[in-house]
């Protein structure tokens, strides 16, 4: 038998493996975004560009820090309704756009975090100018503000998709979400008619530490592990049976060549990962995908695409599995 295709397909663009390269310091250069390429992945995720560092950099060309009292009344403002002036920061991201296009022949995927209205549309647009392949919207947003209901906080992702929908037209759209949503199964059909082409499945969210001899909040970064996995294999597996039209990515605990297979077994189109690169470098991305293919080969499968979804909440004789049903089953595993 000749060995499986790894060929697959992700936001309407052709990928040579079902690998994708999140965002990271290893994509925030062309040397690292080449070698990851030579190393097999299928795409890159581009660094996000965070709307506040830029923000930042703007307000202090424009003397806005210097407004006094009427600093509140520009921090609710809409963004296009500010002066824009070039920053070195909004000129990093679309020089790096830019540049990965003409070094990398797979797909490119700039990445953007926002803060207020405006943000979204206007840095989504200047990306996709850029020569984007697709936007990945990462909605890193800690809820924290008590007069927002989980309603609201839902309503406002889906006024991003449609934002940042007018203003790139067909440039494909995924949204990077955490796995703290009230019901992801009403939100993801609902973002998917607002014009979001896939799901990104979880945003790892990092949480303080304390210092106790300086008494003070300090960031805390912990690399992922293939423990993590099984949040995202749930979800994917509903909701790639329930909203069929929208894709899935499993990003957060992709470590392995297994693992990349669990993710595209039940629904995902492709399996992203950090933390192992940053662990083993670009030689990851082979190591997965040499795994993926042995594993496919020594079950007859043709290619990754036929493998997908066959044991999505759709296709198992035990739906529930993917739900409560195996909850008391886990608890007394222990023994």
């Amino acid at each position: 038998m000749s060995s499986p295709r790894m060929g697959t397909s992700y936001l309407g663009l052709d990928l040579p493996s079902p690998v994708v390269a999140s965002a990271g310091p290893h994509t925030n250069g062309t040397g690292t975004l080449a070698e990851l390429e030579a190393a097999g992945a299928g795409a890159v995720v581009l660094p996000s560009l965070f709307a506040e560092e830029i923000e930042a950099e703007e307000m202090a060309a424009n003397s806005v820090l210097d407004m006094g009292d009427s600093f509140a009344e520009f921090d609710s403002a809409p963004l296009a309704d500010i002066p824009m002036v070039g920053s070195a920061a909004t000129d990093r991201h679309v020089t790096l756009v830019a540049d990965a296009k003409r070094t990398l022949s797979i797909p490119v995927i700039a990445s953007l975090n926002g803060t207020r209205p405006g943000d979204w549309s206007h840095y989504g647009g200047l990306l996709a100018e850029a020569g984007a392949d697709a936007l990945e919207l990462n909605l890193y947003d800690v809820a924290a503000d008590p007069a927002r209901t989980s309603a609201d906080v839902e309503d406002g992702y889906l006024k991003v998709i449609a934002e940042v929908k007018a203003a790139v037209g067909d440039l494909p759209l995924a949204l990077k979400i955490s796995p703290y949503l009230s019901s992801l199964s009403s939100f993801a059909p609902r973002a998917y008619e607002e014009g979001a082409d896939a799901l990104v499945l979880f945003n790892r969210f990092y949480g303080p530490d304390i210092d106790l001899a300086a008494l003070a909040v300090t960031p805390q970064l912990a690399l992922s592990t293939s423990a993590e996995l099984p949040l995202r294999l749930r979800w994917t597996a509903i909701l790639a049976a329930q909203c069929p039209g929208l894709q899935i990515a499993v990003t957060g605990g992709v470590h392995t060549g297994i693992d990349v297979v669990k993710s595209l077994i039940v629904g995902a189109q492709v399996a992203c990962t950090t933390s192992a690169v940053l662990t083993a470098g670009p030689g990851a991305v082979t190591a997965m995908i040499d795994e993926a293919r042995d594993w496919l080969a020594s079950r007859d499968y043709e290619s990754v695409d036929q493998l997908r979804g066959a044991m999505d909440a759709q296709s198992v004789e035990d739906p529930a599995a993917f739900e409560r049903a195996q909850y008391m089953k886990v608890l007394y595993s222990w023994a």
